[in-house]
């Protein structure tokens, strides 16, 4: 059952998978004055991120470090052969089943930001996940997150499709004033109509303030039309281009139906997609077990996205991932690694300044970590987030509306 409080949740538009069939009254008018594409060759931004705090360490690690032999006996990855490092740029090999990422950064399509992360201390998944999508580390109050406050920055008028989320509910970084969608699966693609068709634009109208004419006007009703072209059977019907292989499981699913959308043109310009598991407190593994099959899964998605674009769709399409904290140094008693603190995360681009790895990770001896046992923040989240935001969607610069409070510097990766 549709209602008002699901309807309402994080001021955005929950699409979920419906069993009542027809789309609501005021869709299907702006469909059918919709002309067909819109064609706005606007940028794209696609977030993934990774829950449960990835290894930083373990997906790109120094090649050679004695201090780190030490900490991690059983965790340590070698250089060369089947399950050891992929040499980057002669400081930094990454994990062993990222080798589609490894070329992608050969490429130099692909930038590495290490030792990335919130100037927050914190080690709770919930907290350090919530200062992250709401980009306000430490502050609980913030009411949206900083994707939604990027896509009203833009200035653009607002399509259906602007903003979507490929998870069932809305998650807090796309919480905010500019209505978004999030949609679990496009293959059950339906609006739930609820008690009646037309009570479901009262309620839109509702969650946006009062904007749902201003949303179905001119770029908005064209955004309908893909209530015709997004069909469950389309979708279930659809050929990744060039040969694209999408891995199975959720982030691959995500992505793939990202890519469909941008090849839609609904007026897509930001989209988010999550990949769950990196909680990897025992038997992490090295090459191969728990991190490796989490790593091969996150690079041959990624890799299938963008080539499954082709070069024409890389020119607009900018992705970035991100993940709460890193993880201990230190390897635990399970094999495994605790919650820590900087990570690194992997930024994909035709105008990305890639093949090079950011940030500042020196030394693991144990007066270098903080506390003893982690990987220090040298590069604050913001500092990524804000240029990547600003340059790629063309924000305006030094916008204290995106990052309240912040009065960092951009690290120029694009």
């Amino acid at each position: 059952m549709w209602t008002r409080r699901a309807f309402l949740r994080s001021s955005g538009l929950s699409v979920f998978g419906l069993t009542l069939g027809g789309v609501p009254g005021f869709l299907t008018r702006a469909a059918h004055a919709a002309p067909s594409g819109i064609q706005s060759k606007r940028p794209i931004l696609v977030t993934i991120f990774q829950r449960g705090a990835m290894d930083g360490v373990m997906a790109v690690q120094p090649l050679a470090d004695a201090d780190l032999q030490q900490l991690r006996p059983g965790l340590l990855l070698p250089v060369g052969g089947e399950n050891g490092l992929i040499d980057l740029d002669g400081r930094f090999g990454i994990h062993p089943r990222g080798s589609a990422l490894a070329s992608l950064y050969k490429q130099g399509k692909l930038a590495v930001v290490h030792g990335i992360g919130s100037p927050e201390k914190n080690r709770s998944h919930f907290d350090a996940q919530d200062y992250m999508e709401s980009g306000t580390p430490g502050q609980k109050s913030t009411s949206s997150g900083w994707l939604n406050r990027a896509v009203g920055l833009t200035g653009h008028e607002h399509s259906a499709y602007q903003a979507v989320a490929m998870t069932s509910s809305m998650p807090r970084m796309l919480s905010g004033s500019v209505a978004a969608l999030a949609v679990g699966n496009l293959e059950e693609f339906q609006v739930r109509a609820g008690a009646g068709a037309d009570s479901l634009e009262s309620l839109y109208a509702q969650a946006t303030g009062g904007k749902t004419g201003q949303l179905l006007s001119k770029r908005g009703s064209e955004a309908f039309e893909a209530t015709k072209v997004l069909s469950p059977q389309n979708i279930r019907s659809y050929q990744p281009a060039n040969q694209a292989q999408y891995p199975n499981g959720n982030l691959g699913r995500g992505l793939r139906q990202v890519a469909q959308l941008i090849k839609t043109d609904v007026g897509l310009e930001v989209a988010f997609v999550e990949h769950n598991g990196w909680d990897t407190h025992v038997a992490q593994g090295t090459g191969q077990g728990t991190f490796g099959r989490l790593f091969q899964e996150l690079s041959g998605s990624i890799a299938a996205f963008w080539q499954d674009l082709g070069p024409d769709l890389q020119q607009r399409v900018t992705l970035m991932t991100m993940t709460e904290f890193g993880r201990t140094v230190h390897q635990n008693g399970s094999n495994g690694t605790d919650h820590g603190r900087g990570s690194c995360m992997f930024v994909l681009g035709s105008n990305v300044k890639g093949g090079k790895v950011y940030g500042q990770v020196t030394s693991f001896s144990k007066d270098a970590l903080e506390d003893g046992r982690d990987l220090p923040v040298s590069t604050d989240f913001r500092a990524l987030f804000s240029n990547v935001a600003t340059r790629h969607l063309h924000l305006p610069a030094q916008n204290d509306q995106l990052f309240p409070g912040w009065r960092g510097s951009p690290l120029t990766v694009v």
